[in-house]
């Protein structure tokens, strides 16, 4: 997967052996591997390149962390949960990653699905590649692979280490929450949901505007929640992964409270991806006209221009009920959970106990100013064929920190 076995250098037993790996650092990766102690097996600089030095300290040793470091400063690496046997099969691990810490954005990705992780003794990242301290993709499809991003293009490693991972048991996962949550609530969280009234008697039903980067799962979060209400899993907003929005419309979307139910009090407004460059993505400008109520349903967007009212055969005010009230952020979605972190993938019950969660809960609230309480991490539905209780859990609107040092 990511280790290569052609080793190849002189033994040094100059530099101490000591972890590079620094405690700062190295919650990161035990973030994404939850509750976990690591010790150092392998050091390059100490042990050397050679395959056998490398097999000698890290064959046969259970689930292990490969971690490397370039003259750039990004550490990336990737962990196995299989022995290393030095057998030339191929290997399945669905709880293999691959990983890069670079700042304070790090980066975790997953095997693809239906691709065996490695072969047990070659991989897609090949480190130490032709007996010299170099790294070397190569374009395998077990992993989706940016060498930018994964280590800015800087192939010269200055060291290389593996640590054997051992999962520490919890003696209880309640007291390891540092959001208290109540997962059996899900009646309760769809009654609040229904008997819910604006404050204004003009406005039958809220609208929702969500916003966000391209592939972040706006429309996957609309179809999570019309899924949950209808009782069985819809896709009426188009979804998936591709390099620019898949949603090119202003849509909005109306929730029924069950096939022959009654709408609910709000309708959910999806809009096209952000993107960084200009001329891609929702304009800006778009956003203040959604808000007014000016943009209808089915608009097509235009990266290149804004809405404009005379674009319009009829023009007429805005109602109430067409406008988004906006007075400040109110909730953020962190998507992908599971993607993020193999913890949760496992188990989603355990979202509010992995510490990489509440980490990249806690960078976003500093990021965008809001609250922690108002950034809510969720797993959609996006491949599954059949409801899962988990999935369905809606957070409280004022949910309570545990710990919220």
């Amino acid at each position: 997967m990511y280790q290569s076995f052609e080793f190849g250098s002189q033994v040094s037993m100059v530099a101490p052996f000591t972890w590079k790996l620094t405690d700062g650092k190295r919650k990161q990766p035990c973030g994404l591997l939850g509750n976990v102690d690591l010790s150092l097996l392998y050091k390059a600089s100490v042990h050397g390149y050679q395959a056998s030095a490398f097999h000698q300290r890290c064959d046969r040793q259970g689930p292990t962390l490969l971690v490397a470091y370039n003259r750039s400063g990004y550490i990336f690496g990737g962990y196995t949960s299989v022995d290393y046997t030095q057998s030339g099969q191929y290997i399945t691990d669905r709880e293999a990653f691959l990983f890069s810490f670079q700042g304070k954005i790090p980066v975790c990705i997953k095997v693809n699905s239906g691709y065996n992780a490695r072969i047990d003794d070659a991989g897609q990242l090949c480190f130490c590649y032709n007996n010299q301290p170099v790294v070397l993709n190569q374009r395998g499809n077990a992993f989706s692979v940016n060498t930018t991003t994964m280590y800015g293009n800087d192939t010269q490693l200055t060291e290389c280490e593996v640590y054997k991972v051992k999962q520490i048991p919890q003696i209880s996962a309640i007291h390891k929450q540092w959001r208290n949550v109540l997962w059996t609530a899900k009646a309760e969280l769809m009654e609040m949901i229904r008997n819910h009234k604006p404050l204004m008697m003009s406005v039958s039903r809220v609208r929702i505007l969500m916003i966000g980067p391209v592939g972040a799962g706006k429309s996957s979060f609309f179809n999570s929640i019309n899924s949950i209400f209808m009782s069985r899993i819809t896709s009426k907003a188009m979804s998936g992964s591709a390099g620019t929005s898949l949603t090119t419309q202003f849509r909005t979307y109306p929730v029924k409270d069950g096939r022959e139910g009654k709408p609910l009090p709000f309708v959910l407004c999806d809009t096209m991806g952000l993107e960084e460059q200009t001329g891609a993505g929702l304009d800006i400008e778009d956003i203040s006209s959604i808000l007014q109520g000016h943009v209808p349903d089915r608009y097509k967007f235009n990266p290149m221009a804004p809405f404009q009212h005379n674009e319009q055969r009829v023009y007429r005010p805005s109602s109430l009920q067409e406008k988004i009230h906006l007075n400040s952020l109110s909730k953020l979605t962190l998507t992908k959970a599971d993607e993020a972190c193999p913890l949760v993938e496992k188990d989603l019950q355990s979202l509010y106990v992995s510490s990489y969660i509440k980490s990249k809960v806690q960078e976003v609230s500093s990021r965008l100013g809001v609250p922690v309480s108002c950034v809510l991490p969720v797993k959609n539905y996006s491949q599954e064929l059949e409801l899962e209780l988990n999935y369905d859990y809606f957070d409280d609107i004022r949910p309570v920190e545990a710990n919220p040092k």
